[in-house]
């Protein structure tokens, strides 16, 4: 198993810890768009060679009509459905544990948990996150999807880095404090 390997949330909410509207919709995320400007996600990107996503945050990408942006790498789409894989994208129905150590002992880069709340929370309550780049952006939604929900076990967490950008987006990075 490759031990520098590290299982990583890279994901943005809302102040008060929503990662979309009660509806599904992300609308809030594009507040933050600027030519030029993409909060290090390709410099991040660049150190993963897989993708873990849940099946309606996948649904929700797809809506947007632009193709699916991890395509180069190997995605699992987690899902209760059994469905036929689409290139490199696999529909996974199994136990996310047993996935996360066959892919540790697959892949050689990191791998990056792209949400939903759902998918995160079972990684939080199997202690399969190592670190976390969250995206803090600039509102209140009042209601919606939390990011993180009750009954996972509390998990302490080191700063790794802060960066405040003009638009007032804010990105947290913590690693696990072991």
């Amino acid at each position: 198993m490759n031990s520098s390997q590290k299982v990583i949330l890279y994901i943005a909410m809302s102040v008060d810890g929503y990662i979309a509207s009660p509806d599904d919709n992300i609308d809030f995320l594009s507040t933050m768009e600027e030519e030029g400007q993409d909060y290090g996600y390709s410099d991040f990107i660049n150190t993963v060679d897989c993708v873990i996503i849940g099946r309606k945050t996948y649904d929700i990408v797809l809506s947007f009509g632009i193709g699916f942006p991890h395509a180069d790498k190997d995605t699992f789409i987690i899902t209760h459905t059994s469905r036929p894989s689409i290139g490199s994208v696999k529909f996974y129905n199994g136990d996310l544990k047993v996935l996360i150590d066959e892919l540790k002992n697959k892949h050689g880069k990191n791998i990056f948990v792209d949400g939903g709340a759902e998918i995160v929370n079972e990684l939080l309550r199997n202690d399969l996150i190592d670190e976390f780049y969250i995206s803090i952006i600039p509102v209140l939604l009042g209601d919606g999807i939390s990011l993180f929900k009750n009954g996972r076990p509390e998990l302490k967490l080191k700063l790794v880095n802060s960066t405040s950008f003009k638009k007032g987006l804010v990105q947290l990075h913590f690693r696990k404090d072991r």
